[in-house]
């Protein structure tokens, strides 16, 4: 089997089952990975670059042009403290043109977010045609922090679910492109990944005490998780399980699931609105033949 026809499989490897129960899911696990192991991996992810590179460069073409359907891609990257996001923004994205790219982290609401609906902050940061978005936690955070930090009642959050499924399908009508990704880690790697921040002092920035009393409700979020899983597992927009114990997977496949995904929507060069032959007889011509005189 050749590492094509494995690539156009991960979608259905990784798609979230139509039952979830996260004990069952495999952190460790490398669905579909073409190479030998972490030593390949470099090698493997940089090669989708070129792929990633052109495809994106068409989407943001081909949406230049007022004739062509509105079209754009949301990755939304979900998971606990080190599952890994940043690592991905940074792994994955840097392979594409930066200005195709939107990217925005959802940190705690403000004051003036917290006066809408929970929907109202996203909206304003959904890609526009052409463009890319990641975003660094999301709408789900409203049915997970929110949850389990008992910040609104159930009867409140527990509405919530079928709203995001209306969000979504909406943003599917209008030519966006969803690719959901939740970061499974075990709680083994997410503590040696804490212990490494607090013994490394290069890595003391991306600690926080805050840390601790998120993972000490390690059995809450795998709860909230595993109901976000089954419950917001659309045909229109699914999620993806992604085993992030590995880094090194973790960022292959993520790669591979956006190389798909845009393969998929086949993205094209938008044509000239110009006779080629003439436009180069007119730029031959545009200056006298001789230089500046001495």
């Amino acid at each position: 089997m050749g590492s094509k026809h494995i690539k156009k499989q991960l979608r259905t490897l990784l798609r979230a089952p139509s039952h979830v129960v996260i004990d069952e899911l495999d952190p460790d696990s490398t669905p579909g990975y073409p190479g030998a192991g972490k030593a390949d991996a470099p090698r493997i992810t940089a090669a989708l670059g070129t792929d990633l590179a052109q495809l994106q460069e068409k989407l943001y073409a081909e949406n230049k042009e007022d004739d062509t359907p509105q079209r754009s891609v949301l990755v939304i990257l979900q998971g606990l403290d080190t599952s890994g996001k940043g690592g991905i923004i940074r792994h994955v994205f840097g392979l594409v043109d930066p200005q195709g790219l939107t990217i925005h982290a959802f940190k705690q609401p403000t004051a003036e977010e917290l006066s809408h609906d929970f929907l109202w902050r996203v909206r304003r940061q959904v890609p526009s045609r052409g463009m890319i978005g990641i975003f660094d936690r999301s709408q789900y955070e409203d049915v997970l922090v929110v949850r389990v930090d008992g910040l609104v009642g159930e009867d409140v959050w527990q509405t919530r679910y079928d709203q995001i499924n209306d969000f979504e399908a909406e943003l599917v009508s209008q030519g966006t492109t969803l690719i959901k990704c939740f970061l499974n880690i075990s709680p083994d790697e997410q503590k040696r990944r804490l212990l490494n921040r607090v013994e490394d002092p290069a890595k003391h920035w991306k600690y926080s005490r805050g840390d601790v009393d998120v993972r000490r409700k390690w059995a809450d979020y795998m709860q909230a998780y595993q109901d976000v899983l089954n419950r917001c597992n659309t045909e229109s927009a699914p999620w993806y399980v992604i085993p992030s114990n590995k880094k090194w997977y973790r960022n292959w496949a993520v790669a591979t699931l956006l190389d798909e995904c845009l393969t998929q929507m086949a993205p094209a060069w938008p044509k000239g609105d110009f006779v080629v032959d003439e436009e180069i007889a007119a730029i031959k011509g545009s200056l006298p033949a001789s230089g500046l005189g001495g």
